[in-house]
């Protein structure tokens, strides 16, 4: 009975799409937006995008414009000292006029989900008042790189075995 209830619940729940903070912006792949990543064979071509072009995926500057001035202006102090403290990151927040809410509730969340950054911190307690406190340190991450990775590794496994069994099937 409890799991014909959860059934109907789950068809009665109108779809409203994915929500933003879960995906990331792509662009059609011969948009101009994009420079060129593959030959006309579908061979990649051996250009790495910069930094601001990565970032538009996830930021898009067509959608959101401050979101991503703010994300590639952190990312490349990262890349600068590939780790930073919170004290360097409020140094960033308060010279470069951007709200505290913005890059701590929307950009520096939105990096960390995605796997672009790791954030850690540490749980000390000063002596004296026997307060405790979380100092942060934020350091770059290639978790981004390796999930996008293992995607497009399995979509090429996938297509070489398809065209390999059809050729297979013609012989």
């Amino acid at each position: 009975m409890a799991d014909e209830q959860e059934g109907e619940k789950l068809r009665t729940i109108a779809s409203r799409g994915i929500p933003s903070k879960d995906s990331i912006y792509l662009p059609p792949y011969n948009s101009p937006e994009l420079r060129t990543f593959q030959d006309s064979n579908e061979n990649p071509t051996r250009n790495i995008w910069q930094l601001e072009e990565v970032v538009n995926f996830i930021f898009p500057r067509k959608y959101q414009r401050k979101y991503n001035e703010i994300a590639v202006a952190f990312l490349k102090l990262l890349v600068e000292n590939t780790q930073l403290s919170g004290e360097q990151i409020g140094k960033f927040v308060s010279s470069s006029s951007i709200s505290k809410a913005t890059f701590y509730n929307r950009v520096l969340p939105r990096l960390k989900r995605i796997g672009m950054i790791k954030v850690e911190r540490q749980t000390i307690i000063a002596l004296e008042s026997k307060r405790k406190f979380r100092p942060m340190t934020i350091s770059l991450s290639k978790t981004f790189g390796n999930y996008l990775a293992k995607i497009g590794d399995s979509w090429l496994a996938i297509v070489d075995d398809a065209r390999s069994r059809k050729q297979a099937d013609k012989q």
